[in-house]
C-alpha cells in the first residue's frame, strides 16, 4: 500500500502542472496560439472614428463615426529564419469589417500575426487595399502593446502626398475565447493631423 501511494505521489509530482496548448504542428505559436480559428464581434460590435469625406456631414477631416461588426479568421502559416539567426512562426488572418447600418464592407485587411520566442515579440505586419501597409511590434504576452516599428509603414506616392500613416499603436488582449482590440492610426490628410481609432470585442465561434 505504501508503495502505491509513493508511485501516486511521484506520478503527481513529475507530471506537469498546466497542459502546452501553444505548440500546434510542431511549432511553438506562444500567446497566439489562441488565435487560431474564427471570430465574430459580440452583439454590440465596434467603433470606428475616421476622417470623413467631402460632401458628408462632418466634413472632410471631421469624424466620421462607424458602428461595425466584423470577422477575424486565423490559420496557421509557416515558420521562417531571418538572418540565420531569428526563428518565426506565423498566423495569417483576414479580417472583414462591415457597417452596421447596411451590412456593407468599408476595411478589408490581410496580414500576419508573428511570433519570436527566443526573444519573446510579437508582430502584427498587415496590408490594406488603399496601397498602405504596417509591421507593428511588442513584447509578448495574453495583453499586448504593438507599435509601428522605425520603418514599419510603407505606403503609394499618392498616400505620402495625400493621407500618409504617420503612425501605428495596437493594444490587444488575448484568452481562450474572447479577443479584444483598439488601435489608434496616426494620419497627416486634408493638411491636418488626425487619430483614426478603432475598438472592437470579439467571441471565438469555431
Amino acid at each position: 500500500m505504501k508503495k502505491l501511494l509513493a508511485l501516486g505521489i511521484a506520478a503527481v509530482i513529475s507530471a506537469p502542472a498546466v497542459a502546452d496548448h501553444s505548440t500546434i504542428n510542431g511549432m511553438d505559436f506562444g500567446p497566439l496560439a489562441k488565435l487560431v480559428g474564427t471570430w465574430k464581434s459580440v452583439e454590440t460590435g465596434g467603433v470606428d472614428i475616421s476622417p470623413g469625406q467631402e460632401g458628408t456631414e462632418v466634413g472632410a477631416g471631421g469624424p466620421a463615426v462607424t458602428p461595425f461588426y466584423e470577422v477575424m479568421t486565423f490559420e496557421i502559416a509557416a515558420d521562417a529564419t531571418n538572418a540565420s539567426d531569428q526563428y518565426l512562426v506565423a498566423l495569417y488572418y483576414k479580417q472583414e469589417v462591415f457597417r452596421k447600418a447596411d451590412d456593407s464592407k468599408f476595411h478589408d485587411q490581410r496580414g500576419y500575426f508573428i511570433y519570436d520566442q527566443k526573444n519573446q515579440v510579437v508582430y502584427n505586419s498587415y496590408c490594406v487595399p488603399r496601397t498602405t501597409c504596417v509591421t507593428a511590434e511588442g513584447p509578448a504576452g495574453n495583453t499586448m502593446t504593438l507599435v509601428a516599428s522605425k520603418r514599419g509603414i510603407a505606403e503609394s506616392e499618392y498616400m505620402t502626398d495625400n493621407a500618409t500613416t504617420t503612425g501605428f499603436t495596437m493594444n490587444i488582449s488575448i484568452s481562450d475565447d474572447k479577443l479584444t482590440y483598439s488601435q489608434t492610426t496616426g494620419l497627416e490628410i486634408y493638411d491636418s493631423a488626425f487619430a483614426h481609432t478603432d475598438s472592437s470585442t470579439l467571441v471565438k465561434v469555431e
